[in-house]
């Protein structure tokens, strides 16, 4: 069984308020130096060997994320997940 990562981010022209309410936060607890935040989303599928690359690419992109407004990028570990 292998361990596959899903990361999920808004595209870039679409507004991430949450990222910017952490981009704000910063300054009010004293850290400088930080000119963007961007949040998105992190997903750890286990998966048997036999699931192929294009039916993970199916997973994130029909339920994991919103194609329309979000990009994601799929890839395996190489951590290896006991049954």
């Amino acid at each position: 069984m292998a361990r596959v990562v899903v990361d999920v981010m808004p595209k870039p022209e679409i507004l991430d308020v949450q990222g910017q309410a952490v981009t704000r936060a910063l300054g009010r607890i004293g850290v400088a130096g930080v000119a963007e935040v961007r949040q998105g989303k992190h997903f750890e599928l286990d998966v048997d060997d036999s699931v192929d690359d294009e039916t993970l690419h199916r997973i994130a992109g029909e339920l994991l994320a919103n194609p329309v407004i979000e990009d994601w990028v799929v890839r395996r570990t190489s951590e290896t997940v006991q049954p």
